[in-house]
C-alpha cells in the first residue's frame, strides 16, 4: 500500500505530478465507459496477463489521460477511434509531452483490435520488451 502523504485535492499517480480531483474523476468515468475496443484489449492486458507486464487503464500523465500505461516499460498504448482523425493537432501535442517525459507511444486503431487482436498483442508485448 502506498504510504505517501498528499496535499488535499491532489494525488500523485505518476511520480512528479499533481493530479486534481476533477482529473481523477474524469479518468474514473473513462474507466467506467470504455470503448468496446478498449474493453477487448483490457481483457488481455489486465492482471499482468501480457507476459507479466502490469498495465493501468486511463492513467493520468502530465494532465493527459492515457488509455493504457505500463510503467515498467515506459509505454503508453492508445486505442484510436474515429475521433482521433478530428484531433490530429491535439494528439501530436500530447505525444510530444509524453515523449518528453521519456515515454514511448504505441497507437493502435480500433479496426486493428477488432480484426487482428493477436497481432496487436504481439506488437504491445514487443514494445514492452524493448
Amino acid at each position: 500500500m502506498n504510504t505517501r502523504k498528499y496535499k488535499e485535492g491532489t494525488h500523485n499517480i505518476v511520480i512528479g505530478q499533481n493530479v486534481t480531483s476533477t482529473k481523477r474523476q474524469r479518468a474514473k468515468e473513462l474507466r467506467q465507459n470504455m470503448t468496446p475496443e478498449e474493453k477487448i484489449l483490457w481483457q488481455h492486458l489486465r492482471a499482468n496477463r501480457l507476459n507479466g507486464f502490469h498495465f493501468r487503464r486511463q492513467q493520468i500523465i502530465d494532465g493527459f489521460i492515457a488509455d493504457f500505461y505500463c510503467h515498467a516499460a515506459a509505454l503508453v498504448v492508445e486505442v484510436d477511434g474515429e475521433i482521433h482523425e478530428q484531433q490530429v493537432e491535439y494528439d501530436a501535442e500530447r505525444d510530444e509531452v509524453l515523449s518528453a517525459r521519456g515515454l514511448r507511444l504505441l497507437r493502435i486503431k480500433n479496426q486493428e483490435v477488432n480484426q487482428n487482436l493477436d497481432q496487436v498483442l504481439v506488437r504491445i508485448a514487443k514494445a514492452c520488451e524493448t
